[in-house]
C-alpha cells in the first residue's frame, strides 16, 4: 500500500502540487462519460487519462471511417470498419493503466429513447459533436439529475465550449492575486502579546535585524496610531510618511550611518499590504445573502451548512471578520522568530475553526443529520479558503435557446463590434439550423459550397429575426462556414481537448473557477471570449 502510495506520488508530482492529495482522490473517484470519440472527444479524454480519472464510458454509435483515422490520433487504418467508441477506448486505456476504460455502441439518441437513466450516474457528461436537438434533449435530462454537462464543439477553425450546471459550488478557487490575512488593524490578542513580547530598542543588532516585518510594521504602526489621534495612514503622503518613520528605526553604525537591515526594507515594501483592511469579500457577502444560505433543511448540501456556520461565526465570535486563515507569508527572519510567528497565527486558525465547527455541530442537530456528517478537515479546509468560496450558477441550455429567455441584450451588445467572437456563436447556431434541415452540415462536399451559401444565409437570417436580433452578420463569414465543411481539424480540437479537459477537472475537484457559461475560441485570430448567455 505504501509503495502504491509512493509510486503515485511520483507518477502525478506534479499536478498533486496544483490541487493536493484531497484533489487527485476527487478525480480518481471520477467517472467520465464522453459522447462521440471524435479528434476533439479523444483530445480531451487524454487530458483527463493522462491525470488519473478514475473511469470513463465513451458513447458513440458511428463506424470509424477513412476520415476518422486522417484527424484523430487514437483510431489506426486497423480500426477502420470497427464501432469507434471501441477502438478509442483500447488506445486511450494504454495512456494510464490506473484509469478503466468503458464503451458503449449506442448512439445517444438511442440511449436518451430507452434509458434516460443511464446518463445519471457520472461525475460529468461532455458531449461532443452533437445537433442541437440531441443536446437540448441531454441537456434537460443531465439539468434535472444535477449531472454537470459540458458541451463541446469544433467547426473548422472555431472551437465552442457551454458548461450547463445548475451549481457549482468551490472551496478552493485558487486566486491568482490573494491578499495575505494578517489582521495588523485589528490583531487578535494573541498576535497583539506576540508583538509586544518584543522591545525593538534592546535588541542586539543580530535579533534586530532578523524580526520578522510583521512585528516591525505592527510596533511602528502602533507608535504611529498613538501620535496620530489614532488615525491610520490613509493616502499616498501618509504612507509615505509612515515608511518614513520606519525607515527611522533602522539601526546607525558608530558613524551614524544606517545599518544595511533587508527586514526593514521587507517592512517598508509591505506597508499597503499590512494597511489592507481585514473585511469579507463583497462575493463571500452576496453567497452569506442567498436563499441557499439561509434556509438550512435536510437536503442542503454540506457546503451550505458551512458556509451558514462561518457567516454565524462572522456575526459573533469574529466580530465581522471570516475565520483566521492561519498561514503568513516567507520573510526574513531567523527560524525560531519565524516559527512562533506562524504558530501564532496557525493556533487562532485552529480556534476559529473549532468555533465554526461548534455552529457546523449546531445546524446539523436542527436537521437532524448526525455531527459527524460533516468532517473536522472538510470545515478547517472551508475556513481556510473562506475568503475565496465562489458558486457558479449557470442558466440552462433550454433557458439559452428559448425565445423568451434567450440573452438579446448579452448578443446585440457584443455585437456592435461586428467582429466579436459573439458572431461566431450566432453562425454555430445557424449551422445548427442548416443541419435541422437538410440532415448534413453546409459545404461538406466541395460542390456543394456554392448553393450552400444562400441556404446558410436563409438559415442566419431566420435565426436572427426568430430571436428579433436587429443585428448584421457579414456575408464573410457566412462563405466562411460553407468552406468549413463542418471539418474537424486536429489543431483546433487539440487545444479545445485541453481547455475542456481543464474545466472538466475544475468540475470534478470543485477547485478553480470554471467559466460561466460560454467559450469561443478562433483559431484564424488566436483569440477567445467566454460569454454569459
Amino acid at each position: 500500500m505504501a509503495a502504491t502510495k509512493a509510486s503515485k506520488e511520483q507518477k502525478y508530482d506534479r499536478q498533486l502540487r496544483l490541487w493536493g492529495d484531497h484533489g487527485q482522490e476527487a478525480l480518481e473517484n471520477a467517472h467520465v462519460c464522453l459522447i462521440n470519440a471524435s479528434a476533439t472527444g479523444t483530445e480531451i479524454l487524454k487530458n483527463l487519462v493522462l491525470p488519473g480519472i478514475g473511469a470513463f464510458t465513451i458513447v458513440d454509435g458511428h463506424t470509424v471511417s477513412g476520415e476518422d483515422v486522417g484527424n484523430n490520433f487514437f483510431l489506426s487504418n486497423n480500426s477502420i470498419g470497427k464501432n469507434r467508441a471501441q477502438a478509442a477506448s483500447e488506445l486511450l486505456q494504454e495512456l494510464n493503466s490506473d484509469v478503466s476504460g468503458n464503451f458503449v455502441e449506442e448512439s445517444p439518441n438511442k440511449l436518451l429513447d430507452n434509458n434516460p437513466e443511464f446518463f445519471n450516474r457520472f461525475t460529468i457528461v461532455i458531449g461532443v459533436q452533437l445537433p442541437e436537438s440531441t443536446c437540448l434533449r441531454l441537456a434537460s435530462v443531465l439539468w434535472s439529475a444535477s449531472v454537470p454537462f459540458l458541451v463541446c464543439k469544433c467547426y473548422g477553425l472555431i472551437g465552442y465550449m457551454r458548461l450547463v450546471v445548475k451549481e457549482h459550488t468551490v472551496i478552493e478557487s485558487h486566486p491568482d492575486n490573494a491578499l495575505e490575512d494578517l489582521r495588523l488593524l485589528q490583531p487578535f490578542s494573541e498576535l497583539k502579546n506576540h508583538i509586544e513580547s518584543y522591545d525593538l530598542d534592546s535588541m542586539n543588532k543580530k535579533d534586530h535585524s532578523h524580526t520578522p516585518w510583521v512585528v516591525i510594521v505592527a510596533k511602528h504602526l502602533e507608535q504611529w496610531l498613538n501620535e496620530h489621534n489614532r488615525q491610520l495612514p490613509k493616502n499616498y503622503k501618509e504612507k509615505e510618511s509612515f515608511r518614513q518613520f520606519i525607515r527611522e528605526g533602522i539601526l546607525k553604525n558608530d558613524n551614524s550611518v544606517p545599518e544595511d537591515e533587508e527586514n526593514f526594507e521587507e517592512a517598508i515594501k509591505n506597508v499597503n499590504t499590512a494597511l489592507n483592511p481585514t473585511k469579507i469579500p463583497s462575493a463571500v457577502e452576496d453567497l452569506f445573502n442567498s436563499e441557499a444560505c439561509n434556509n438550512i433543511t435536510s437536503q442542503t448540501p454540506s457546503y451550505w451548512v458551512m458556509l451558514r456556520a462561518v457567516k454565524e461565526f462572522a456575526c459573533k465570535e469574529g466580530n465581522g471578520s471570516l475565520p483566521v486563515r492561519g498561514t503568513i507569508p516567507d520573510m526574513i527572519a531567523d527560524s525560531q522568530k519565524f516559527i512562533n510567528l506562524q504558530n501564532v497565527y496557525r493556533e487562532k486558525a485552529m480556534q476559529d475553526a473549532l468555533a465554526v465547527s461548534k455552529h457546523v455541530e449546531c445546524l446539523l442537530q436542527s436537521i437532524g443529520k448526525p455531527p459527524e456528517s460533516i468532517s473536522d478537515k472538510d470545515i478547517k479546509l472551508f475556513c481556510k479558503n473562506s475568503s475565496f468560496l465562489r458558486v457558479v450558477s449557470c442558466r440552462s441550455l433550454g433557458e439559452e435557446y428559448s425565445v423568451d429567455s434567450v440573452n438579446k441584450d448579452e448578443i446585440t451588445s457584443s455585437m456592435d463590434n461586428p467582429d466579436s467572437e459573439m458572431v461566431f456563436y450566432l453562425m454555430l447556431r445557424s449551422v445548427d439550423r442548416f443541419y435541422q434541415l437538410h440532415s448534413r452540415y453546409p459545404g461538406v462536399y466541395n460542390y456543394q459550397v456554392e448553393d450552400d451559401i444562400s441556404k446558410l444565409k436563409l438559415c442566419v437570417n431566420g435565426l436572427l429575426q426568430e430571436y428579433s436580433l436587429n443585428v448584421n452578420i457579414k456575408d464573410d463569414y457566412i462563405h466562411e462556414f460553407c468552406r468549413y465543411g463542418a471539418a474537424e481539424p486536429h489543431t483546433v480540437a487539440a487545444f479545445l481537448g485541453g481547455s475542456a479537459a481543464q474545466e472538466a477537472i475544475k468540475i470534478i475537484s470543485h477547485q478553480f473557477v470554471p467559466f460561466n457559461n460560454t467559450f469561443i475560441y478562433n483559431a484564424m485570430s488566436q483569440t477567445s471570449a467566454t460569454l454569459q448567455l
